[in-house]
Order: C-alpha cells, then structure tokens, then sequence
C-alpha cells in the first residue's frame, strides 16, 4: 500500500507490527488504527509529456527565471555547458536565432527541464509512472527518466540540431500539415508522390516530409482525396525523412561519448510506440528516430491502454494538450510552461 502523509484513514491492521505505519510502532493485531493514507487522487498513473521542435516562442522561460531561483540557476548553468547565451536568445530573441535548430532543440529541452525541476519544487509529493517527448522532446523524457544527465542531454540536443540542420542546408526539402485525412489514404498519397509520413498526431492530423516539389505535389493529391487542408509548413527542411539521413552518423558518434542508464520509469520510443529496453537499444532508436515517423498517437494510446489517465505537458506552448483533446477527451491534460500554468498544475494536483 502506498501512502502519503497527511490524508488520514482507517483500515484493519492485521499484523502485529505495522508495515505502513510511518512510525514503525508496534500495534496489537486486528486493532482499528489511523495511518496516512494516499487519496484516490494520487493513485492516478500520471505521465510526463515533453514538447518538440516548433513549439518555441519569444519570452519562453522568463517569467520562470524571473520568479523562481532554481529557474535562474538552471537557464544560467545552461549557458555554461553551451559556452553562450541561450538564456538570452530564449528571453529576447531574436525570433530568427531562436527557430534556428541549433537553438530551438536546446531552448526547448532546457525550458521543459525548468518545467518539471519548478513541479517537482513546488509539489515535492508529485511522482510519475512514465514519460514521452514527441521527436526532440524524447531526449527531456529520457533525462527525466534518469537515462542521461541534464548536462549530457543539452550538449546532445545541440548537436543533434546543428546535424539536422547541416542535413536540410544540403538537401531541399520541406513538410506539410494533412488535415482531415485517414493515415491509409495518405500514405497512398505519399507512396504516389514520393514523400514520407513522418507524424501521426492525432486523429485528423498528420505530416508528410520529403523533396519541397514533391510535397507541392503530395499536397494536392491529398486535398483530391477529400483533405480538409493541406498545409506547407515553414520549416527548414524534410525533418523524420530519408533527407535527413546525413544528420544520423554525426549523431550516433555524439551519443556513444555519453553513458546512457537504464529508465527510472519507462520511456516511450517515439519509433516504436512502446517503451525502450536496454540502454543500446535507447541509442541505436533514438538514431533512427532522425528519420523514421513519429508515432506519437499511437504513443499515447499505449499509454492509456497500460492505465494512465492524467498526463503533464512540460515546456512551451500547449500543441500536446490538443493533441490530447483529438485522442482521449476522458484523460487529465495539465500543463506547465509558464509561471501561471505551473501555479495552476500545482493546485490541480494538491486536490485531495
């Protein structure tokens, strides 16, 4: 039995020295005593969700700093591992430095790392049962897990951006957005243009990847087929694509100079939809992941399959929540991204 102190109970002791009882004290068999014992609410199977590329903005992280010195402390060791101010490009901007990948992959693991570090501060009661991170946010998921330092997985993000965007400097290449579409006619859509699927969102909502006129192409097939939209997306190049290919050998030899532990909790590989296993087989998927498709519904619904019903969003913006909302409007949505929504997160899970 799990307990936590502070919400009192009764049950029936039936052995002579309690093995719950906080104090360890010895009590008479079969007498009716009053221990701590934890509330429905916090039997829930709570898992951690981790935003990708994409979801930066100008200004994420500085109410965080600007209230809380753990914040402060965690933005400012950042800089020092990076050897720059990310903190700043993070704050200020410019909105150009800030999206390039070589930032943008940074910036978002770090400030879904202040997210959690500021949950776990403020509610130091709060535990999870699993984590998740679509595409770049699976390296915050792992850390969180215990896989690899904060240290570790900021420097390998880094890189990881500037090896995705070598890879989209070298080849011309683009995505789009495919609403309204089932994932069977858009693959046929993908198989006759060319392209690749590269997320399934959510239902109604998935990415196609490849060369920019063979996405021009894919995306008026798909609007034949009856999407409802087909959306180019601005982005630098065919990300979760064969184009991205370049990036994988660069980033295989940055992960084999760091040691990777075995999860604290499980992870769930965005390659497989099921949770990783041994520490190699973490780092040949996440080398994979550079092009395979994110099978982040699918994820989810593992998830829900094994018993979670609350899910945390940490780090900017809110796209995981309404993929959620497309997914299981039954499941818990929290998120923390800024100084409210932490405030909100932590009172939402304090309810007895």
């Amino acid at each position: 039995m799990v307990l936590r102190v502070g919400d009192a109970g009764t049950f029936d002791c039936g052995v002579a020295r309690c093995p719950v009882c906080p104090v360890a004290k010895e009590i008479p068999a079969f007498r009716q005593v009053r221990v701590p014992v934890l509330s429905a609410e916090f039997m829930q199977k709570t898992a951690l969700l981790f935003a990708g590329q994409g979801a930066q903005a100008v200004g994420m992280g500085k109410d965080l700093a600007e209230r809380f010195p753990t914040a402060t402390a965690l933005f400012a060791r950042a800089n020092e591992v990076l050897g720059y101010d990310l903190a700043s490009i993070c704050f200020n901007g410019p909105e150009a430095e800030l999206t390039k990948t070589e930032n943008a992959q940074p910036a978002i693991y770090l400030h879904g790392w202040v997210a959690l570090q500021l949950l776990k501060e403020q509610l130091p009661a709060f535990r999870f049962q699993a984590t998740a991170g679509l595409s770049l946010g699976e390296f915050t998921a792992l850390a969180a897990a215990g896989v690899m330092s904060f240290e570790d997985g900021l420097r390998v993000v880094r890189m990881r951006g500037r090896f995705m965007q070598e890879a989209c400097e070298a080849t011309r290449g683009s995505m789009a957005a495919i609403i309204g579409l089932e994932e069977g006619p858009t693959r046929e859509v993908c198989k006759e243009a060319g392209v690749e699927l590269a997320n399934s969102n959510c239902p109604g909502q998935l990415v196609i990847s490849g060369e920019a006129e063979a996405i021009s192409k894919a995306c008026e097939l798909a609007k034949g087929r009856g999407a409802k939209r087909a959306l180019p997306l601005s982005v630098a190049g065919a990300y979760h694509s064969k184009l991205m290919a370049g990036a994988q050998p660069k980033l295989q030899a940055v992960l084999a100079e760091i040691p990777l532990h075995l999860p604290g909790v499980p992870v769930i590989s965005n390659v497989t939809a099921r949770p990783h296993n041994t520490a190699g087989e973490i780092h040949g998927k996440l080398v994979e992941q550079v092009t395979s498709p994110v099978k982040w519904e699918e994820s989810i619904r593992y998830l829900i399959s094994e018993g979670f019903t609350r899910f945390v969003e940490l780090g900017p913006g809110t796209a995981l929540s309404g993929f959620m909302k497309r997914i299981d409007k039954a499941a818990q949505m929290l998120n923390v991204a800024d100084v409210t929504s932490l405030e909100n997160t932590v009172k939402a899970l304090s309810v007895p």
